[in-house]
């Protein structure tokens, strides 16, 4: 692959010799590379690569991309660009073949829902005959070959290499999630998205993006950049749903279930495994429920019309479609206990949930939570969960959930500072998250509710960098038949 080849699309504005290497890296002691490769010095969030060059060089980088550097290196090229780390997601597709370009790529963005709708649209286009791939949270699909993922969205070079094995497997489309990080990181620069989905956005990440609005406009850049020829879909009943689509220069679709929109959706009837949903005025029963849920539905819907999918094999193929891992996932034990497994995480994924339960339910059961707040993470959240989950619980258990490298008990603190004085005796604090679980199965009754919220799909703990096997519907599984015995 020669040099105009790899280097072509990228806005370069100084360029010295020829290259040809794809390896990015910071901890370049942890990873074998080969001569003549290239070091891409990314700003990353803690460090600047610019200060790994030397160590790039003595390690055999023969290749810089940079935008700036101090000296020149005898055998070495440096190619100085404005952004790297939008070069380098040029380079990579290119060095990959620019697989995107024959895929139709589908990306979901938003704080939340947004694993739920890329999983949902998987299995969605794989029950309508096509093969798919999918990039989520939970998981990356290439066709039926299942990776585990580690990141929301993966770095640029990693993005690029997964879409090139989908194109080598036969997959016509590719769902994945587009995380705020990754949008302003420039993850997805060299990906050409058909069409591109909003779900909503509230509270979280503000640890690293600082302001909501620093927040909302990572989340409208991937708007403000798709091309003419791609579709974007936005949630009307979101305050922010127009905002994000107001500069794009794709076509411009809405969904929603309050307001006029091109796909409009009525909650004819729920209950705990599933609701009855009109969408554009064609009833059916789906195996997901809850409000939010139904705007997931919607947002899915409305991407399938688009990418030109009849409207009754879509409404067929979705009805049919079960649960996310993690997402409002329903565990009922022999003696009538409810168990309800979900990702909710920031304040107003855990209301939603919270809500949608209390939508559904007698008020003849109790309602128990179960949650924690990562360590490391935005701090401001904490008191509103705790606030949030005492008002629309009849009983709290505050507990660790990744508590990182933060004390879990100095986060569980934080979260009872917002529980007001009326609600304070529905609240209890179990560190031990393990413990916490087993307490609300061993205080509940037949019929009641256990909400377990915050960690959702993870299979681990992660205390002072160590990652522990922990996944919430093992430990409630396990504490079901403790009590059957």
């Amino acid at each position: 692959m020669n040099f105009i080849n790899l280097l072509k699309n990228i806005g370069f504005y100084e360029l010295v010799g020829t290259h040809q290497g794809d390896v990015e890296g910071l901890s370049l002691d942890s990873r074998a590379v080969s001569e003549n490769f290239l070091y891409a010095a990314v700003h990353g969030t803690q460090v600047d690569g610019h200060q790994f060059i030397d160590k790039a060089i003595a390690a055999g980088a023969k290749f810089i991309l940079c935008n700036d550097f101090t000296a020149l290196h005898e055998d070495v090229i440096f190619i100085k660009v404005e952004n790297v780390a939008k070069s380098l997601g040029l380079i990579a597709a290119n060095f990959y073949n620019n697989p995107s370009n024959d895929m139709k790529v589908v990306a979901i963005t938003g704080t939340n829902g947004k694993t739920t709708c890329a999983t949902l649209l998987y299995e969605l286009f794989s029950n309508l005959g096509y093969k798919c791939g999918l990039i989520s949270t939970v998981e990356v699909r290439v066709d039926n070959e299942i990776i585990k993922a580690t990141h929301t969205t993966p770095n640029s070079i990693a993005l690029q290499e997964m879409m090139a094995k989908m194109l080598a497997k036969g997959c016509e489309y590719c769902f994945m999630e587009a995380s705020s990080h990754a949008i302003v990181q420039e993850r997805m620069s060299g990906v050409t998205l058909t069409v591109a989905g909003f779900t909503n956005l509230s509270h979280d990440h503000l640890d690293y993006h600082k302001t909501f609005d620093a927040y909302r406009d990572a989340k409208k850049k991937l708007f403000d950049e798709l091309p003419t020829s791609a579709f974007c879909i936005s949630n009307k009943d979101d305050k922010n749903g127009v905002v994000m689509l107001q500069n794009t220069k794709a076509s411009k679709f809405y969904y929603a279930l309050t307001q006029p929109a091109d796909f409009k959706g009525k909650i004819v009837e729920m209950d705990l495994e599933g609701m009855l949903l009109s969408i554009n005025e064609k009833e059916a029963w789906y195996r997901l429920t809850g409000k939010f849920n139904a705007s997931n539905l919607l947002l899915v819907y409305g991407i399938a019309f688009l990418l030109e999918e009849n409207t009754s094999q879509i409404i067929t193929a979705l009805s049919k479609v079960g649960r996310v891992k993690g997402r409002f996932e329903l565990i009922k034990s022999k003696r009538g206990i409810i168990g309800i497994i979900d990702y909710a995480h920031t304040p107003d994924a855990l209301i939603n949930t919270l809500n949608s339960t209390n939508g559904i339910r007698t008020k003849n059961e109790q309602l128990f939570t179960v949650f924690g707040c990562g360590g490391n993470r935005d701090k401001a959240k904490r008191p509103v969960m705790g606030k949030v989950a005492a008002a629309l619980s009849d009983k709290v258990i505050i507990t660790s959930d990744n508590p990182r490298n933060e004390n879990p008990e100095d986060i569980i603190q934080d979260i009872v500072l917002g529980i007001p004085a009326e609600h304070k005796k529905k609240a209890i604090s179990i560190t031990a998250r393990e413990q916490a679980i087993l307490t609300a199965v061993s205080m509940a009754q037949s019929g009641d509710i256990i909400l377990i919220a915050g960690k959702g799909h993870e299979d681990y703990q992660e205390i002072m960098g160590v990652k522990y096997p922990f996944d919430d519907k093992d430990i409630l599984e396990k504490a079901f038949n403790q009590l059957e015995k």
